[in-house]
């Protein structure tokens, strides 16, 4: 027997027992005749007591343990005279009487302590090393609590868990695939699924109702804090259902996912239109944790011979609240540079601040006391108060506006940790043009559906027309970030050409990459509809983590790289030759 116990699992009461613990070595301390040692597992770290006077052989030996040995003791309970209160099992202690060294250990290139000396590179080499430490083994446990209540959730709402293929075929729309040759069909690929969003519409044409599976997805596009190459998506879909259906069934799970896992009650969440965001906050997904709505002043601004406001589309500006002794002229200044970086590429900032003093402004030379203050009533503001205000391209000063407004929450202190504020974002664009590409996007994909007042919408060749077109589509938002997103699907095998009709397929590209749920369509598609949930980020958020990196047992770094199997790497010539591939100068 390696144990009776665990390391975190003694209190008083055990106290005059005989336990037997194993685990790793944490910290060892000599004090002449005694030595102390701090033995860890999963579970917490228990002291350890070995006492030279009374077994020399035993303190000796515990004198050659290292850092990470892994060991097992045996000894008795006994009530600590220098209790640590910052402990669970810090009443109590073991006098050893049996040392066994199960394993020895270099000495590890980083400490492993919850606030380790290693940096990111070093502790993603030595991950396994990492997921010793307290801090991420509770991101892996929180993120295993979150995928067990998601599953006993769902299931009790009749869901029913379905695995879907991971070779399947690429498609050239969205991000680009990861692709696999196959050796079994020379001259193809299989890609990896960037989500299963083809098959589970196949399950609901197949009868199943109401699928979920909790997937990994792949997608090879370029990384930051909130992305990774391969991700995991708790996965859904349902048939002979509204919006209003799926709305309120993951609401329900969402709820239910902070109740059981945070103890956190959730109110109804808000919904508000893509429209709505847009203008109120400069983004799709909305941080509302506080409030800074954006007021559009170019009406107010106008005509008092201030060029860059009355040449402009758009002067939009937020009110920071009780704020403005805080900001001196040195601080406004960062503050407009930290807006001039090639990040925002905002040209400038006007501020106007109603101090105890008066009002002070950039543009005070253009605008009278009377001005400023009928602009400052347009925002509500209060002495005290302090505006920001840009101008230029409407769609490019709102995205600059969303960034300051985020950026004026985190330095007033207003994003705070363990407040939750969820929110449906609805009524989406079907279509985003891209300039560049002069041709019609997808803003979810290409399967999601109009809304029905809009399809007669979709005969139109004037592009202005197609912009307005909104599809039944929702995104799922806390906290500013988007946790999830879906809508309902087009099953009408004409209404799904239109759309491909739109997005610039020709019929032959059409049917070569979606000819299987072209026909499938053509044998009694059920209305359906579903989402997906992003799980690591997810996880993040409810934790109040900025990185889903802390939520992955082994993450891939800003490059992609896996550092820790050195991965991705070279093959040799003959998987090379046996593939059909011959490398070019790379």
């Amino acid at each position: 027997m390696y144990r009776t116990h665990n390391c975190g699992e003694l209190r008083k009461e055990n106290v005059g027992q005989t336990v037997t613990l194993s685990g790793w070595v944490s910290t060892s301390r000599d004090f002449g005749g005694l030595t102390f040692i701090d033995l860890r597992d999963r579970y917490g770290i228990t002291q350890l007591v070995f006492d030279t006077e009374t077994n020399k052989g035993l303190g000796e030996k515990a004198q050659t343990l290292g850092r990470e040995y892994v060991i097992k003791v045996t000894g008795i309970v006994r009530e600590r005279s220098s209790k640590n209160a910052n402990r669970l099992t810090g009443d109590v202690e073991i006098d050893v009487k049996e040392l066994d060294i199960l394993n020895v250990s270099k000495t590890p290139p980083f400490t492993i302590d919850d606030n380790t000396d290693g940096g990111d590179d070093l502790r993603m080499k030595y991950r396994y090393l990492d997921l010793r430490r307290n801090p991420v083994q509770q991101n892996i446990i929180f993120r295993s609590n979150i995928t067990i209540e998601t599953r006993k959730h769902l299931s009790g709402e009749g869901f029913i868990e379905v695995e879907t293929p991971f070779l399947i075929k690429s498609t050239p729309e969205g991000a680009r695939d990861f692709v696999v040759p196959s050796r079994m069909n020379p001259g193809t690929f299989y890609a990896l699924p960037q989500s299963p969003q083809t098959f589970k519409q196949l399950l609901m044409v197949g009868g199943l109702d109401k699928y979920f599976q909790i997937v990994k997805c792949f997608r090879d596009e370029d990384l930051r804090a909130d992305r990774q190459p391969e991700f995991t998506q708790i996965d859904c879909e349902m048939a002979f259902i509204t919006q209003e259906d799926i709305l309120n069934t993951f609401e329900g799970l969402t709820k239910h996912l902070f109740k059981s896992v945070l103890n956190i009650e959730l109110p109804s969440f808000p919904r508000m239109t893509y429209d709505e965001a847009m203008s109120k906050y400069g983004s799709d997904k909305p941080d509302l944790r506080f409030g800074m709505e954006f007021i559009n002043v170019k009406e107010a601004v106008s005509g008092k011979d201030f060029a860059i406001f009355d040449q402009a589309e758009s002067v939009i500006g937020i009110c920071a609240k009780s704020c403005e002794a805080n900001f001196s002229n040195k601080d406004m200044k960062e503050l407009t540079e930290w807006l001039q970086r090639p990040q925002i590429g905002a040209k400038g900032l006007v501020y106007i601040k109603f101090g105890a003093e008066g009002i002070k402004s950039t543009v005070g030379k253009f605008y009278s006391d009377e001005d400023l203050l009928a602009i400052g009533k347009l925002f509500g503001a209060e002495q005290g108060d302090m505006l920001l205000i840009l101008s230029g391209e409407l769609e490019k000063t709102q995205k600059q506006l969303s960034e300051l407004r985020l950026e004026m929450g985190r330095r007033l202190g207003l994003l705070k940790d363990g407040d939750f504020k969820p929110l449906w974002v609805v009524d989406f664009p079907l279509l985003e043009w891209d300039e560049d590409s002069q041709r019609f996007y997808a803003m979810h994909h290409p399967f999601t559906s109009p809304k029905k007042s809009d399809i007669e919408k979709m005969k139109s060749g004037d592009r202005a027309t197609l912009t307005s077109l909104r599809a039944d589509a929702y995104d799922l938002v806390i906290n500013g970030s988007e946790i999830g997103g879906g809508s309902i699907r087009i099953f009408d095998k004409e209404l799904q050409s239109k759309n491909f009709d739109l997005l610039g397929f020709t019929k032959e590209e059409a049917d070569i990459q979606f000819g299987f749920l072209m026909n499938a369509f053509e044998f009694g598609a059920p209305p359906h509809g579903g989402i997906a949930f992003g799980l690591d980020r997810l996880c993040a958020v409810m934790s109040g983590s900025n990185s889903i990196r802390d939520f992955i047992a082994f993450p891939k770094n800003n490059q992609g790289r896996d550092v820790m199997i050195e991965a991705p790497a070279a093959i040799d010539k003959a998987q090379l030759k046996e593939l059909g591939l011959e490398l070019g100068n790379i």
